[in-house]
């Protein structure tokens, strides 16, 4: 693999992700009639943003890429990879079960992500994409 399409590093996904819901957080906070919703289609299409990347992958400096072709993300691949997060955070403001399927969801995808030897988790095997630094 060349040396600009090396998987990212666990711990700069992790920030990049944190970003990103922190954007989530603030909008919902912001505009609370539409921010929610704004929060969660922002979350479906953030990695088809900016060849590849959202907000906080910008500022982190990595992108999604899909697999077969290694060409950028597109919307349609943010969208498949970032369901399997989007879900849980729909079903957030559900009293208790809310927050126990949301933390259950992040805690799936990152035990696939640390057992995956490309640093794919759920999301990524599922629209055959995966992280690259770059």
């Amino acid at each position: 693999m060349p040396e600009d399409r090396r998987k990212a590093n666990l711990v700069l996904r992790a920030v990049a992700k944190l970003m990103d819901f922190l954007l989530i957080a603030a909008a919902m906070q912001a505009i609370p009639q539409v921010g929610y919703i704004a929060g969660v289609v922002y979350l479906l299409i953030s990695d088809g943003l900016f060849d590849g990347r959202s907000i906080g992958k910008k500022i982190i400096r990595l992108r999604v890429i899909s697999v077969p072709g290694e060409s950028s993300g597109t919307f349609r691949d943010s969208m498949i990879r970032n369901l399997t997060l989007a879900v849980p955070l729909l079903l957030l403001y559900i009293p208790f079960f809310g927050w126990i399927f949301m933390a259950a969801a992040l805690a799936l995808e990152f035990l696939l992500l640390l057992g995956n030897e490309e640093g794919m988790r759920l999301g990524d095997d599922l629209a055959q994409t995966k992280v690259i630094e770059g």
